[in-house]
């Protein structure tokens, strides 16, 4: 991995990478020594601003193979990519690249060789299947606001003017929330359907009842959790502004449904650190 070259490429799209070796750490309560597992994607801040982090355990730094696919310097986007040398070989792909307001990362589902294809990967089947319906043109598909959606960050809202909703069963400043990044207030949501989880702080996306009990099976630790019981994949529909500290806020006049990109369904979504 040659890290001045990365660097280089981050530079040309306007943003800082660094690049940082995470050793082993002594934990000294069982003398034992814990070696990352993992490497990570993540964005840091200091005192210039917003930078992108990589860091690579000291252990598996050559097995790890850190190149960039594609750079696209104007849309200040890139396709970076991670390939495991060790063992079996692997590509993990990320789309690093600004928004509005704040730089971000995300992991990309399935195969993608640009970064056209990497945000075409991120966008949910409804959503594009509403571009094809409304016959949005190519340069408008990745817009934050088109006939086709309006969309804030990792959330695409699609219009759904005929739906209809008992009024009583509407929330209020209702959050939108992956995991445990920074949630999206709506001003009205509708919710409908899904399965019922489990959720705590260790399990953000929540788990199966059946899986709830076989945790609790293998480690009795684990009732202590401070789990939630949420219902998870619902129906999800928004009318009102929609606010998030680090996106302009928009406003859905009428309803609209509710989706989260493709990032969720990446094997490579836990080396991603940053949630926004």
């Amino acid at each position: 991995m040659n890290a001045i070259q990365l660097e280089s490429q981050f530079a040309a799209m306007g943003a800082r990478l660094k690049v940082r070796d995470v050793p082993s750490r002594w934990r000294q309560g069982d003398r034992t020594w814990i070696a990352p597992q993992d490497y990570a994607v993540d964005i840091q801040r200091d005192g210039n601003g917003q930078f992108f982090e990589l860091r690579l355990p000291t252990h598996l730094r050559d097995a790890l193979d850190v190149s960039v696919m594609q750079n696209e310097p104007k849309q200040r986007h890139l396709l970076l990519l991670v390939r495991k040398t060790a063992g079996q070989e692997k590509l993990d792909r990320f789309l690093c690249g600004h928004d509005e307001r704040e730089w971000f990362v995300a992991a990309v589902p399935g195969g993608a060789s640009s970064v056209r294809q990497a945000m075409d990967r991120l966008q949910p089947a409804d959503v594009q299947s509403r571009l094809a319906s409304e016959r949005v043109p190519f340069k408008q598909r990745y817009t934050r606001k088109n006939a086709a959606f309006r969309r804030q960050g990792e959330w695409f809202f699609v219009p759904a003017p005929r739906f209809v909703v008992n009024e009583k069963l509407v929330l209020r400043n209702e959050p939108l929330r992956r995991g445990r990044g920074k949630p999206h207030l709506v001003e009205e949501l509708f919710r409908d359907g899904g399965e019922t989880v489990y959720v705590c702080s260790e399990h953000p996306n929540g788990v199966t009842e059946r899986q709830y009990r076989r945790l609790l099976q293998s480690n009795p630790k684990a009732a202590g959790w401070r789990w939630q019981v949420m219902r998870r994949n619902m129906r999800v529909f928004a009318r009102g502004t929609v606010r998030h500290s680090d996106h302009a806020t928009i406003t859905l006049p009428f309803w609209h449904s509710v989706h989260l990109n493709t990032e969720t369904q990446s094997g490579t979504m836990p080396r991603v650190a940053f949630l926004d």
